[in-house]
C-alpha cells in the first residue's frame, strides 16, 4: 500500500457515517461511503430493508408487492444492476399495452398507441377516436388552428391540454395516465417536469399535437431499448445484492431500529434510536437471498422500546419525508414544511382464472379518475414472463388504491375485506368475473407516497430543502421525497449526495 493510500485509509477510519433509512437511497448512499473504507452503520426501522422494493410470498411464489421495475432513462439504475452482477437477470415487459377503463358512455378500450402522457399526435387516429368520440376529435383538431403559446407560458399540463385540445383529451386520455404514473391530476402536473421539451416543441411547430409528433420523432432517433426493465425473480434481488455487498464492506445493517432524534455537538452527531428490549445489540444479520421471505408482519404489536445513542461524524437521512422532517427540522433553518404524504395500498392477488389466459386487458388497466375505487391494475403474469412461469397456470394481478388527495379505499378495511374489494375491482377492470373461490392468496402492502416530482412547485421545494440541508456540516439527505420519485432519480441522487459527504471526509 502506498503512503497516499495509507493516508486515505487513515482519514476514512477517523469517520463514522450513520445512514438512517434502508430504502434504495439509503442502501446506495451506504455503499458509496463504505466502498472507500469509511465505517458505516445503516438503521432501518422496519424488519427488512428495501423501502418501495418489497417482495412478498403468495402461496410460495415470490412477487413484487412494491416497485416491479425501473425506468431505464439515464442508465444509472442499469449501471448499478451491472455492477452488482445482475445483468443476466434483466427482463423487459411483455403482454401488450395497457387499457383504459371508466370512459364515460364508452366501452373499455386499449390506451392509444404513441402519444406523450396520453396526448395524441393525431386525434383522428382510430384508437384515439374510439375513446374521445367525434366530438372530442374535432375539438382536439382546433389545436392545429390556434396560435402557439410561448415557451413556458403554461405550467399546468391539465390547463395546457384542455386549452389546446379540449376536456375530453384531458379527462379521458391524459388524466388516467397522470393518475396511474404520478398519482396526480393533470392540473397539478408541471409540463416541463413531466414532458421535458414539450413547451419548446409547441412554440417551434405551432400546435400541441405537432409538438407530440416532434417529440416522438426525437425519441425514435434515440438509442433503442425498453423504457422500463425488471429482474427475473423480482426487484427484491436488487436489495439482496446491495445488502450482500454492504456486508463485504463491513457495513453494520440494523433492522427494527428507529431513529427518533438527532443532536449535534460541534463536528459530531448523536443519533438516538429506539429498539425492542429483547433484542441483543439491535443488529440483525441480513442474509442475502432471503429478502424474498416476506412473511414478517410489519403490523405486529410493537414491543416496548428502549433508547440507544450512536455517534457519527456524518449522518445521511434516507427516510420518507415525514420522518425526515422530524429529524431535520431542529437543525436545518429554511427546511420548509413537509409536503403531503398520503398512503397508497397495493393488493396483490393470486387467482385461478382460465379466463385471463388470453390477457384480455393486456398488461394492465388505467382508470379515468373518479370512475373506479381502484386507480390502476397490473396483470403481472401477463407482463412478466418469469412470473408467469412461476405461477404455473395461475394468474397474479396487482390492484392499486389511493392517490394524492385521495385516501386508499382499503385503508379502513381488514386484510380479508381489502382482498375481496381488490378482487371485485379486478373483475370490473379486467372484464371477467373472478369468483371468490378462485382466490388462492392475497398480499396487502401500504406505502407512504412522496409528493410526485412532476407536481407543480415540487422541484423548487425539493431544491430549497436540499440547499438548506447542505448548509449544515456533516448532514446529507437522500430518497424519493428529495430526489424525485422512481429509482432512475433516487439512485444517481444518492450517489451524488454520498459523494459530496465523502469528499468532505477524505479530501477537503
Amino acid at each position: 500500500m502506498s503512503s497516499e493510500q495509507e493516508d486515505l485509509a487513515a482519514r476514512a477510519a477517523r469517520h463514522h457515517v450513520v445512514v438512517i433509512g434502508g430504502g434504495i437511497g439509503g442502501l446506495v448512499a451506504a455503499r458509496e461511503c463504505a466502498k472507500l473504507g469509511i465505517p458505516v452503520t445503516l438503521l432501518e426501522a422496519e424488519t427488512r430493508p428495501g423501502g418501495c422494493i418489497r417482495p412478498a410470498l403468495l402461496d410460495s411464489i415470490v412477487v413484487d408487492a412494491g416497485a416491479e421495475s425501473f425506468a431505464t432513462r439515464g442508465g444509472h439504475v442499469r449501471a448499478l444492476v451491472d455492477e452488482l452482477g445482475l445483468a443476466d437477470a434483466l427482463v423487459t415487459p411483455e403482454g401488450g399495452g395497457a387499457w383504459l377503463s371508466g370512459i364515460p358512455d364508452t366501452p373499455d378500450a386499449p390506451l392509444p398507441r404513441g402519444g406523450v402522457l396520453g396526448i395524441p399526435a393525431n386525434p383522428f387516429q382510430e384508437d384515439v377516436r374510439a375513446i374521445i368520440g367525434w366530438r372530442g376529435v374535432w375539438r382536439a383538431y382546433l389545436d392545429r388552428l390556434r396560435p402557439p403559446l410561448t415557451i413556458g407560458h403554461e405550467t399546468s399540463l391539465g390547463r395546457l391540454v384542455s386549452t389546446r385540445m379540449g376536456a375530453r383529451v384531458r379527462d379521458r386520455l391524459v388524466a388516467p395516465v397522470t393518475a396511474g404514473v404520478y398519482s396526480a391530476l393533470p392540473e397539478d402536473v408541471d409540463v416541463d417536469a413531466a414532458a421535458p421539451g414539450l413547451n419548446a416543441a409547441l412554440t417551434r411547430v405551432g400546435s400541441l399535437s405537432g409538438a407530440v409528433l416532434a417529440l416522438q420523432g426525437e425519441r425514435a432517433g434515440a438509442a433503442p431499448g425498453a423504457a422500463v426493465m425488471g429482474l427475473d425473480g423480482g426487484m427484491g434481488r436488487l436489495v439482496d445484492a446491495l445488502l450482500a455487498e454492504l456486508r463485504t464492506y463491513g457495513v453494520t445493517v440494523r433492522t427494527g431500529a428507529r431513529a427518533v432524534r438527532l443532536d449535534r455537538d460541534g463536528e459530531r452527531w448523536s443519533v438516538e434510536i429506539e429498539r425492542p428490549t429483547d433484542a441483543d445489540d439491535g443488529t440483525t444479520e441480513i442474509d442475502a437471498g432471503r429478502q424474498a421471505d416476506a412473511g414478517a408482519d410489519l403490523d405486529a404489536e410493537p414491543r416496548a422500546p428502549e433508547p440507544e445513542v450512536l455517534t457519527a461524524t456524518r449522518v445521511v437521512i434516507a427516510t420518507p419525508e415525514p420522518a425526515a422532517h422530524a429529524l431535520l427540522a431542529p437543525h436545518v433553518p429554511g427546511l420548509g414544511e413537509a409536503g403531503p404524504a398520503p398512503e397508497i395500498e397495493i393488493v396483490t392477488l393470486l387467482v385461478d382464472a382460465p379466463e385471463l389466459d388470453t390477457a384480455p386487458r393486456g398488461s394492465g388497466v388505467l382508470t379515468v379518475p373518479g370512475s373506479h375505487t381502484a386507480k390502476a391494475l397490473t396483470h403481472s403474469t401477463a407482463k412478466w414472463g418469469w412470473l408467469r412461469r412461476a405461477a404455473d397456470g395461475a394468474h397474479i394481478v396487482r390492484v392499486s388504491f389511493g392517490s394524492q388527495g385521495e385516501p386508499a379505499a382499503t385503508a379502513a378495511l381488514d386484510d380479508d375485506a381489502a382482498a375481496q374489494l381488490a378482487l371485485s375491482e379486478a373483475s370490473a377492470l379486467l372484464g371477467v368475473r373472478l369468483p371468490a373461490d378462485g382466490l388462492r392468496a392475497a398480499h396487502r402492502a401500504r406505502f407512504v407516497q412522496s409528493q410526485p416530482s412532476s407536481q407543480i412547485g415540487a422541484a423548487r421545494r425539493r431544491a430549497a430543502a436540499r440547499t438548506a440541508v447542505q448548509r449544515v456540516p456533516g448532514l446529507g439527505v437522500v430518497g424519493a421525497w428529495i430526489a424525485g420519485t422512481g429509482l432512475a432519480q433516487v439512485v444517481p441522487d444518492a450517489v451524488a449526495e454520498a459523494g459530496r459527504l465523502r469528499r468532505g471526509m477524505l479530501w477537503d
